[in-house]
C-alpha cells in the first residue's frame, strides 16, 4: 500500500488528517466486503441505493473542497446511476486525499488561505476549527450506517470483518500509514492509495461468518 505524506505544522492538523484517512478506510472496507449484488439492489421505498449513497458521499466531498478550498484540485463527480464499486473506491480515495489536504491547511496553519468551512451554498459558513472535522465525520458515519442497514434489509449480511473492522482504530491507523496510532507526530497526511478488489477479497465475502438476523 502506498501513501501520500505532507508536513502539517501542528498537532491538530496532523490528527484531523489521520482521522479522516481512517474514516475513509472504513468506507473502503465496507465496499470491499459488500456482496457485489448489493451494490445496485433496489431498496424498499423511495430511498437511495447503496451505490447512490457512496456516490453521494464522494460528491459532497467534492462540494466541500470546491466551496472551501477552490485552489485545490477538485475531483470529478461520480454518476450514481452508472458508477461501479471499483469506480466508487477510486473516487473516494481521491476525494479523501483532497479533503485531507483541505483539513491540513485549514487546521494546520492559522495563516493559511482557508479561513472558513463552507458546507453548502445555502448553509452558513463556519470559521475553521474542530467543528469542521466533526461535521465531515458525522456526515460519513451517518451514511455508513444507512449502508449497513440497507445491506441487512436486502438480505446481504455483512461479514464480521466489517462490523469489527470499522471499530479497530489502531489497525485502521496502521493501514493508513500511521504506525504510532493517534497523535503520531511523524506522519501528517496519509491516505491509502486505491486498491482494486482482489480474489482474496471476494473469497472473504463468500466465506466470512454471517451475523444472525
Amino acid at each position: 500500500m502506498t501513501t501520500r505524506q505532507h508536513k502539517v505544522p501542528n498537532q491538530m492538523g496532523r490528527t484531523a488528517v489521520q482521522m479522516f484517512a481512517a474514516n475513509d478506510r472504513m468506507n473502503q472496507l465496507l465496499i470491499e466486503q459488500l456482496d457485489p449484488a448489493a451494490w445496485k439492489a433496489k431498496p424498499p421505498g423511495k430511498v437511495r441505493s447503496i451505490a447512490a449513497i457512496f456516490t453521494h458521499m464522494h460528491n459532497v466531498r467534492t462540494k466541500w473542497v470546491r466551496l472551501t478550498a477552490p485552489h485545490l484540485k477538485v475531483p470529478a463527480q461520480l454518476n450514481r446511476s452508472r458508477c461501479t464499486a471499483r469506480q466508487a473506491r477510486a473516487g473516494l480515495a481521491e476525494s479523501a486525499a483532497r479533503c485531507a489536504e483541505m483539513l491540513a491547511e485549514a487546521l494546520g496553519d492559522s495563516k493559511g488561505r482557508i479561513q472558513k468551512f463552507h458546507r453548502d451554498g445555502w448553509a452558513p459558513s463556519w470559521p475553521v476549527g474542530l467543528e469542521m472535522l466533526c461535521y465531515m465525520l458525522a456526515h460519513e458515519a451517518h451514511h455508513r450506517g444507512q449502508v449497513c442497514m440497507l445491506a441487512h434489509q436486502l438480505g446481504f449480511t455483512l461479514p464480521h470483518q466489517v462490523g469489527d473492522g470499522i471499530w479497530n482504530w489502531e489497525k485502521l491507523w496502521k493501514e493508513c500509514g500511521a504506525p504510532g496510532g493517534p497523535g503520531f507526530s511523524e506522519v501528517a497526511n496519509v491516505v491509502p492509495a486505491h486498491r482494486a478488489p482482489t480474489g482474496s477479497d471476494n473469497q472473504r465475502r463468500r466465506t466470512g461468518p454471517r451475523i444472525r438476523r
